[in-house]
């Protein structure tokens, strides 16, 4: 039998929307696991965001975060681990240009270390929390490129102008993303990077065909990593945008288990 790659979004698809796994979903990514195949996170979570995840999950394959721009196996060295990094003076330039590009935050993310330009100021749970002078994002307390820049805009309002001006001076360099639902969070990474490139990689290191590859998720930064997927699934609570470029959608929610049921149906697991 043909193993594949399940490639996993966390929030959403594998997690319900009280951030949890069930029993159910363990025991199916277990089950599949054990029977061979590679069960990948694939998400746009920083890395200190998903290692409690992964854990109970119970996984040892690799995973990939910041949308792509990392792949590691936590916990160990693995030496298929990549970067793709931005240039951190990018980040110094944003930050010095805060009130022109109508932002509140201006963060930034390696794989161990995170940095923000505020100290004492908790705006969300995805952005860290710098209570230290070294946790500020300054020149001198940059030990490696980042992964990610995350910025939260000033309102909602603002977020297209923020966008465009963005894109109009970094935009050779840099891709912006635009987070789903109401918070106005904009998230750069390095141009040409996605879900795919992470996909991409593990499928190389473990032969597996792009026809073996099943990826599920349900929001913006998922489309092109179901659109290139050989199985791409949307789940039953997706945009739109995502149902419309998926090859099927889950029956049930992420609420009622709907990736662990379709995968267990679709790779006949006994559960």
């Amino acid at each position: 039998m043909q193993n594949h790659l399940i490639a996993l979004d966390l929030d959403g698809t594998t997690l319900t929307s009280a951030g949890t796994v069930t029993p159910y979903t363990r025991r199916v990514l277990q089950a599949a696991s054990n029977a061979g195949h590679i069960v990948a996170i694939v998400s746009g979570r920083p890395y200190r965001m998903c290692t409690a995840i992964y854990d109970e999950l119970g996984l040892t394959s690799p995973m990939i975060n910041f949308n792509g721009a990392l792949g590691s196996i936590p916990h160990q060295h693995w030496e298929g681990e990549y970067t793709e990094t931005i240039d951190p003076q990018i980040a110094l330039a944003i930050e010095g240009a805060k009130e022109e590009l109508n932002l509140k935050i201006v963060s930034i993310e390696s794989k161990f270390r995170c940095l923000v330009d505020r100290l004492n100021y908790e705006v969300d749970e995805f952005f860290p929390l710098a209570t230290r002078p070294d946790q500020l994002l300054r020149a001198e307390n940059i030990q490696n490129d980042p992964l990610s820049i995350m910025l939260i805009a000033d309102n909602q309002k603002t977020k297209d102008a923020t966008v465009a001006a963005l894109e109009t001076r970094f935009g050779n360099q840099i891709h912006v993303g635009v987070w789903g639902g109401p918070r106005p969070i904009l998230e750069l990474s390095r141009r040409g990077v996605s879900k795919t490139t992470g996909i991409k990689h593990l499928m190389a290191t473990y032969h597996i065909p792009r026809e073996a590859v099943v990826a599920f998720g349900d929001e913006h930064n998922d489309a092109e990593m179901l659109s290139f997927a050989g199985h791409g699934v949307a789940m039953h609570n997706a945009t739109p945008q995502i149902k419309a470029v998926a090859d099927a959608i889950t029956p049930q929610d992420n609420d009622h288990d709907g990736m662990a049921h379709y995968l267990a149906d679709y790779l006949h697991l006994t559960v």
